[in-house]
């Protein structure tokens, strides 16, 4: 005889008490604190068992949104009251390790298909206890449940409403929790696809025996027959919680019938929402709801209770009621962070639009725009023009790099960012992990486009050439690449918008370069209040070097010329002021930097330095946790 287990999973929750923010709080609130408080939820009791679907039913601000949000322990406020799973308080922890919560609002990453999209997440929340096989089969299976079989090669941008939503709800159905939230899963989904869905979630509760709860605005009446239980709420107080079936016995008793022909789910909707169209029906329905409330936790309590029967014991053996794959731990810190490598790299190696799109930004923009500046000044003649040509040509490399590092990161960044936000809140893995995996997966790509870009300027124009040179001259706007990249990976853990993330961060580059590089003005001639200053800035050290690496002992420039429409004016060995500014490429140095400005090994290991200190900045921004109302706008 084989083994028995219990298998009756239980969700309760008793006389549940929530406050928090009422209102969208404005900037203004955000910074200084003061928020209007009020009560949210209001003595909230109600069950839910396993193989059973739930819908949590109200209008807009009834608190559908925060009684999921109390459940899994993401809600910001104060709560009072039990919240059990098998009669075990839910905390952060269990929660994260048995349950899951798809927000009503998904951002998956693009350039990976569904089936990647899949494997990956099975990776970073399934742990090391569980074969690969396993995880592996149950990807196929959450195809296979979700109908994600047609679109499993296909890129996760290209798939429609529908496909995409079920695609989020797959990603943690692989998990296989044992409690299964979902925020508005059908939100402008046409009626065939709601159906499509709310019966997916239905075959899903039964067949591996889960608990699933959804919250609906405006629920039809042919997903009747896939709900097991209700509960409505109004203003944060239950109207009725329990059977589906016997809601229109209890409404009935109390002189509520539903109409015949209408949607019933609808029809006492309706009746638990206030209506604000005059005051005298404000007052009206208020008094109403306020009575069923009443009246439900008088009469309520045999509604609550009864719920759809579920078997006592099931085989243990039987491949539908495994434990979760949850209950074998989560993975450990490196694998986690070799996923989010892997993933990364995949989401830009694919061959699909998104990939090709993010691949063609990263490689070829910085290449394009220094070819472009190589038609521009070639051929970098050796006149006494050349100095300021020169200048400019080096002004002009790092405003190139600076940019379109902001640029580009604020393109690429923006999906991982996001997806991280929504990851972390899961328990899947923290800051100091996820921004490891984008310094490693970026510093290659980062490296080749930047090396690729300087080679066709200073080969092409052509600048010093010396080799060394040429190196020294790659790696140090490589380090500034990697400055201005990180500076933009930093205002985006703040900042939503990308758009607004590169608008800022290149106001700051502006200052730098104008203020620090010695491209645009003299550093000797700077107030001493900002040559101080510009001692922080990477750009004092890169552009002394650059300047000093293409003019110091450049053979090229010295004695030169002065050129005008008519004729050429031969320069003695002292200058000749209106002609001959310039002796040579030391002498122009002299005229824009100290003796002590112009260190070449130090400037060069500083440069070195700042990308160091960039990277400790960063993993020190993602160790520290954002305020609430940061991290909650990336999740809307």
């Amino acid at each position: 005889m084989s083994a028995m287990i219990s298998s009756d999973h239980v969700l309760e929750l008793e006389s549940v008490f929530h406050s928090g923010q009422l209102d969208k709080p404005t900037f203004l609130q955000k910074v200084t604190g003061p928020k209007v408080m009020g009560a949210i939820l209001k003595d909230v009791t109600m069950e839910v068992h396993a193989g059973e679907v739930m819908a949590i039913l109200g209008s807009k601000g009834s608190g559908k949104r925060a009684l999921l949000e109390i459940i899994a322990r993401q809600a910001s406020g104060t709560t009072h009251g039990q919240i059990l799973l098998n009669d075990v308080p839910i905390s952060a922890r269990l929660f994260q390790e048995q349950c899951c919560y798809v927000q009503r609002r998904s951002n998956l990453l693009p350039g990976l298909t569904v089936r990647q999209t899949l494997s990956y997440s099975a990776q970073l929340s399934i742990g090391s206890k569980v074969s690969s096989s396993v995880k592996r089969n149950r990807v196929k299976q959450a195809m296979a449940d979700l109908a994600l079989n047609q679109v499993g090669n296909r890129e996760v941008s290209t798939l429609s409403p529908s496909e995409y939503k079920r695609l989020a709800i797959a990603i943690e159905v692989v998990r296989d929790p044992v409690l299964l939230l979902l925020d508005e899963p059908t939100h402008e989904l046409d009626p065939l696809n709601t159906y499509f869905i709310i019966s997916i979630l239905s075959n899903h509760a039964k067949k591996y025996n889960r608990i699933i709860l959804i919250s609906m605005e405006k629920p039809r009446s042919d997903i009747f027959p896939f709900l097991d239980r209700v509960t409505y709420l109004c203003h944060g107080e239950i109207v009725y919680t329990g059977s589906t079936r016997m809601m229109l016995d209890y409404f009935r008793s109390i002189g509520f019938p539903c109409p015949e022909l209408e949607n019933p789910l609808m029809y006492y909707l309706c009746l638990s929402t206030v209506d604000r169209r005059s005051r005298e029906r404000f007052i009206e329905s208020s008094t109403q709801i306020s009575s069923l409330v009443d009246k439900f936790k008088i009469e309520g309590a045999r509604y609550r209770k009864f719920g759809t029967p579920t078997p006592d014991v099931i085989d243990q053996n039987d491949s539908q009621y495994k434990l979760p794959l949850t209950a074998y731990g989560q993975p450990s810190c490196g694998q986690v962070y070799f996923a989010l490598l892997r993933r990364s790299y995949a989401s830009l190696f694919n061959c699909n639009y998104s990939s090709i799109k993010s691949l063609l930004l990263r490689f070829l923009s910085i290449p394009a725009f220094f070819t472009f500046l190589f038609l521009f000044y070639y051929p970098l003649d050796n006149y006494q023009h050349s100095y300021v040509t020169r200048n400019g040509l080096i002004l002009n490399c790092l405003i190139i790099v600076s940019f379109l590092s902001t640029a580009i990161t604020s393109i690429t960044y923006a999906p991982f960012r996001t997806r991280y936000y929504q990851e972390s809140k899961e328990g899947m893995y923290g800051g100091v992990t996820f921004i490891l995996s984008q310094i490693v997966y970026s510093l290659p790509l980062s490296a080749m486009t930047v090396w690729v870009g300087a080679t066709i300027i200073y080969a092409g124009v052509p600048m010093y050439q010396e080799w060394d040179r040429w190196a020294k001259f790659c790696a140090v706007l490589w380090t500034v690449y990697i400055f201005a990249e990180h500076q933009t990976i930093i205002l985006m853990n703040y900042i939503r918008s990308s758009f607004t993330t590169f608008v800022t961060s290149i106001y700051i580059l502006v200052v730098y370069i104008t203020l620090a590089s010695g491209t645009v003005r003299s550093l000797i001639a700077l107030p001493t209040w900002l040559y101080y200053i510009s001692y922080g800035i990477i750009y004092r050290y890169a552009g002394a070097f650059l300047n000093a690496n293409e003019f110091r002992d450049n053979r090229e420039l010295t004695i030169r010329k002065f050129m005008n429409d008519s004729a050429e004016f031969d320069c003695p060995n002292n200058n000749l002021p209106g002609y001959c500014v310039y002796l040579n490429g030391t002498h122009y140095l002299e005229q824009r930097y100290s003796s002590d400005d112009l260190n070449d090994d130090l400037n060069f290991g500083i440069c070195f330095a700042f990308v160091g200190g960039m990277w400790l900045l960063s993993v020190f921004v993602y160790l520290i946790k954002p305020p609430n109302f940061i991290s909650a706008k990336f999740n809307n």
